[in-house]
């Protein structure tokens, strides 16, 4: 199998206006770019995305991940994919081969380390070797979700800290930086020895439930570990925090305990940063229900949903689960009305900008 991305030479804005039927039209008038709703983008948007066009040493790459949310991203920032060859052999090694000149370029790589894992890790590192052997000036990989990040420390005798093992192999790869998106654990930063840019998902979501204006809103988090992501977001949303006592009794298996504040005849928000097998989601709806709240919707960043986590979705009581587009949706999961996805596309886009601009990107974080 062979994947060819990117689209080729990049026009002008004048000569892509003079294009009819794939003919230019030298009579034509060039139009102003458009938003996605049609509308006109200003004139200092539409002198952004003119000026990154124009930017022979930006480029952004894209492994087979979440090809979707790089195009995305490449939409919004106003240039084109790289152009590359991917290709396995017959025995499922990974070929990787760049189709333009990166030589001294900022280049960023977009590859969600999501299932099949190993395989989209693997797609990553051969990428990123690549673009160092060509001479790229400065590699950033761009990771919306980062697989491994579970395993962050040595919870039983004789296990690996795997997530330090994924950040040695990114920095011996060739990456000269990193941009994440909501880490399970936050001291993940910590793992790397090149500069890391931690974003959070919380902007996207909190602009969507501030649309929604629900009633008697609690935001709970659903274990001890998401406190600090849950009062941030309840803080955004001025609105009581709760917590839920779980216990992990194996793995990808917990067991509710208790709910620790007052839920009875409000609203209940879980949010988390992975909905993985979704048998803690389901069991937090079921605890907070019991403990008297009228409706309880979710959200997470990391739409994993592995396993059953589709059907346990569809037959949970809960009102629905907004995710993002750090992963591609499952297909069986695309046709269910509970489950809504938001794009990061404008999240990432703009730290990207930032971070090529070398201008600040923490107002990103907020």
């Amino acid at each position: 199998m062979v994947e060819r991305t990117g689209t080729g030479a990049v026009l002008t804005p004048a000569e892509e206006a003079k294009r009819v039927d794939g003919k230019m039209d030298l009579k034509a008038e060039p139009k102003p770019d458009v938003k996605a709703d049609g509308r006109p983008e200003s004139d200092a948007v539409a002198k952004k995305k003119a000026k990154f066009r124009d930017d022979k040493h930006f480029k952004i790459f894209s492994g087979s991940a979440n090809r979707a949310l790089a195009e995305e991203v490449c939409k919004f920032v106003g240039v084109s994919l790289g152009e590359s060859k991917l290709q396995r052999f017959s025995d499922g090694e990974v070929y990787f081969q760049l189709l333009e000149n990166v030589r001294g370029a900022d280049v960023f790589v977009i590859q969600p380390t999501c299932n099949p894992v190993d395989q989209h890790l693997v797609e990553l590192l051969i990428m990123i070797d690549a673009l160092k052997r060509a001479s790229a000036g400065r590699i950033t990989v761009v990771v919306p979700y980062y697989g491994y990040a579970r395993q962050d420390r040595k919870d039983r005798p004789r296990v690996a800290i795997s997530s330090k093992l994924v950040a040695d192999l990114l920095t011996t790869a060739g990456a000269n930086r990193a941009l994440l998106v909501d880490l399970h654990a936050a001291q993940i930063q910590g793992f790397f020895n090149i500069p890391v840019d931690h974003l959070f998902a919380s902007p996207v979501l909190v602009g969507h439930y501030r649309d929604l204006a629900l009633p008697n809103l609690t935001v709970v988090s659903p274990d001890a570990g998401g406190v600090e992501r849950a009062r941030f977001f309840a803080k955004k949303m001025e609105a009581p925090l709760a917590i839920v006592d779980k216990r992990r009794t194996d793995l990808n298996v917990s067991e509710v305990m208790h709910v620790i504040g007052d839920v009875k005849g409000r609203t209940a928000l879980i949010l988390d940063d992975i909905v993985d097998t979704a048998g803690t989601l389901v069991k937090t709806v079921d605890a907070l229900l019991a403990e008297g709240a009228t409706k309880v919707y979710a959200c997470a960043t990391h739409a994993v949903l592995s396993g059953a986590a589709i059907d346990r979705i569809a037959n949970s009581p809960m009102e629905g689960l907004v995710v993002t587009n750090t992963i591609p949706l499952r297909e069986d999961g695309k046709g269910l009305d509970k489950i809504k996805v938001l794009s990061i596309a404008g999240l990432l886009g703009r730290a990207i900008e930032s971070v090529h601009m070398e201008t600040s990107v923490s107002t990103l974080f907020l």
